[in-house]
C-alpha cells in the first residue's frame, strides 16, 4: 500500500491536473494498476478485523475443544489427551470435519494462551491468577488451662485476596508440608506458583548472602509432585510477599485476637476453615468486587489435586545412651530395649513419632515432644485483678479459660460474695495449680470454709453438664 503523501499526488494529478492514467504513470514511474486504482476509486477505510470461519468457529465444536484444552493444562503433560484423542471423542459426539481441520483449531488456541492456561493479558497484572504466597505466623491458643504456642501456616492469593490457614505445633519440614497438604485440600486445587521467603523447611542455608537459593531436597520433591513453581523472595525483602504478611496479621487480629479454646489441632482447623470461608463475603479492598466471586473466578486456573495427598515422614537413624534415651524434638525420650541395638530408626510426621528396631519391630510410638508445649496461665495475677473488681469477672477474656466447677463457683450475682471467692481461690492458688483446684475442688473448698452452704457436691457434680472449661470458638 502507497504512502497517503503518494495517494494524495496521485489524486491530485488526475482531478486537478486533468492527467490521464498513462501520464500519471510515466510521471510518478508506479504500475499503471496502482495508478488506475488510486486515481479513480474511493478510499474507505475498511476494519482489519474478519472474523474467523469454519466449523470449528461457527458452530459449537470449537467451544468443546477449548473446554477440554482448559481442563487438560491442569494436568500434568502425560495425563493430557493427545489431539488424536480429543478428535476421536469429537467424532463420537457427531463432529463431520477432519483430523486437520482439529489440528489447525488447537494450534491456533494454543497461540492465544499461555502454557499454564491464562491468557496473555495476565501476563501484566502483578498478582496473576493462582499465584499464592504463604508463611508462618505464631498466635496463641489454650488448651487444657494452658496457653500453646500455635504456628499458623497462611497461604494467601494476591489476586483475589482469599486466604487460607492451618494452625501447627511447629515449623518443621514435616509441619510445613502437612500444612500444605492441608491447604491445597482446602482450596480445592494446587497454586500454579508459590512464593515464600527463606523457610527452613523448604531453602537450605547458605554462608554467602547474594547466592541463589537452593531448595531443600525434599521440599523438589514435593513441588514436582504437586506440579507447582517456586519463587523465593530475597533476603529482608518481606514487601515481596506482602500480601500474605498483611493476611497474618489480619487471621491473628481477627481470629486470635482472643485466645480460642483448643481441644485439638484438627477442631481448631475446621473452625479456622469456616471463619475464612465467611470472611470471603466482603468487597475486595480496591477492585469493588466481593472476594468470594473473584475466589470463585481465580480457582479455575487452579491446578488439579493429585489422587492422592502426598505422603509426609521423615526417617532416619539415631543412637540412644546406656539409659534407653534418645533425644526427639530437643526432649531426652524413654524407649523401651532401644539400647539392645546399636542405633534404631525413627519415623517422624507432623504429630507423632515412632522408634523401630533394625528387625522392624516398633518399640515406642507415641506423639511428639512439642505437642506438649505449654504456658500456664497467669491465674494468680489474673485473680488478684479481679478482686479488685469482682464486676468484671464476667466479661473478661479469662473467665473462658476457667475449668467449669470453679467458673460456676465464682459467677454468682453477689458482687461481696465473688470476691470472698476469689480471695478463696488466690490463697488456693498459692499452693495448687489451677487443673489440681478443679480436680480436688470439693474437699480443698471444704478444707478452707468448713463446707458452710451444706451443699452435696457429689451429686451436683453428677448433674453438671460439663467439665472441661469451654468450647472450640
Amino acid at each position: 500500500m502507497l504512502a497517503m503523501s503518494d495517494i494524495n499526488c496521485i489524486k491530485h494529478l488526475r482531478n486537478n491536473k486533468g492527467l490521464s492514467i498513462t501520464k500519471i504513470q510515466e510521471t510518478l514511474g508506479i504500475n499503471w494498476r496502482t495508478a488506475k486504482k488510486y486515481a479513480d476509486e474511493d478510499q474507505i477505510p475498511q476494519s482489519k478485523i474478519k472474523s474467523k470461519e469454519g466449523m470449528m468457529y461457527q458452530e459449537h465444536w470449537g467451544e468443546i475443544v477449548s473446554d477440554w484444552l482448559i481442563e487438560d493444562l491442569k494436568l500434568k503433560k502425560k495425563l493430557r489427551r493427545t489431539k488424536k484423542e480429543l478428535f476421536k471423542e469429537l467424532k463420537e459426539l457427531g463432529f463431520k470435519g477432519s483430523y486437520r481441520t482439529v489440528c489447525y483449531f488447537i494450534t491456533d488456541w494454543e497461540n492465544s494462551h499461555n502454557e499454564d492456561g491464562t491468557d496473555r493479558g495476565f501476563d501484566r497484572l502483578e498478582h496473576p491468577p493462582s499465584e499464592a504466597q504463604v508463611d508462618f505466623g505464631i498466635m496463641e491458643a489454650v488448651k487444657d488451662g494452658e496457653f500453646v504456642d500455635i504456628h499458623t501456616l497462611v497461604m494467601s492469593f494476591p489476586y483475589s485476596n482469599a486466604a487460607f490457614a492451618v494452625p501447627l505445633p511447629s515449623e518443621n519440614q514435616e509441619c510445613f508440608l502437612q500444612g500444605l497438604n492441608i491447604l491445597f485440600n482446602q482450596a480445592g486445587g494446587v497454586p500454579r506458583k508459590i512464593r515464600i521467603d527463606n523457610l527452613t523447611p523448604a531453602v537450605k542455608k547458605t554462608r554467602s548472602k547474594t547466592a541463589e537459593a537452593q531448595l531443600t531436597d525434599a521440599f523438589i520433591q514435593f513441588k514436582n509432585y504437586y506440579g507447582f513453581d517456586v519463587q523465593v523472595c530475597n533476603p529482608r525483602s518481606g514487601n515481596e510477599k506482602g500480601n500474605v504478611e498483611n493476611k497474618v496479621g489480619y487471621v491473628r487480629y481477627n481470629f486470635f485476637s482472643v485466645s480460642p479454646v483448643m481441644n485439638n489441632f484438627e477442631e481448631l482447623t475446621e473452625t479456622l476453615r469456616v471463619q475464612l470461608s465467611n470472611d470471603r463475603k466482603r468487597l475486595h479492598y480496591e477492585k469493588e468486587i466481593m472476594i468470594e466471586e473473584l475466589w470463585k473466578q481465580e480457582s479455575n486456573y487452579l491446578l488439579a489435586l493429585p489422587q492422592k495427598n502426598y505422603p509426609v515422614f521423615k526417617e532416619h537413624e539415631i543412637t540412644v545412651n546406656k539409659y534407653n534415651e534418645a533425644q526427639i524434638d530437643k526432649a531426652l525420650i524413654h524407649i523401651p530395649r532401644a539400647a539392645n541395638y546399636s542405633s534404631i530408626y525413627l519415623i517422624l510426621t507432623w504429630d507423632r513419632f515412632k522408634a523401630v528396631s533394625p528387625n522392624g519391630e516398633i518399640l515406642l510410638e507415641d506423639y511428639r515432644p512439642y505437642m506438649n508445649n505449654k504456658r500456664a496461665i497467669p491465674w494468680i495475677s489474673v485473680v488478684k485483678d479481679w478482686i479488685r473488681k469482682p464486676r468484671i469477672v464476667a466479661y473478661s477474656r479469662y473467665q473462658r479459660y476457667l475449668p467449669g466447677r470453679i467458673k460456676d463457683y465464682l459467677m454468682v450475682d453477689d458482687l461481696s460474695l465473688r470476691k470472698d471467692r476469689l480471695k478463696e481461690l488466690v490463697n488456693l492458688l498459692v499452693t495448687h495449680d489451677m487443673k489440681r483446684i478443679n480436680e480436688e475442688f470439693y474437699d480443698l473448698i471444704s478444707e478452707q470454709n468448713g463446707d458452710p452452704y451444706g451443699v452435696n457436691w457429689n451429686l451436683y457434680d453428677s448433674l453438671a453438664p460439663s467439665d472441661d472449661g469451654g468450647e472450640l470458638i
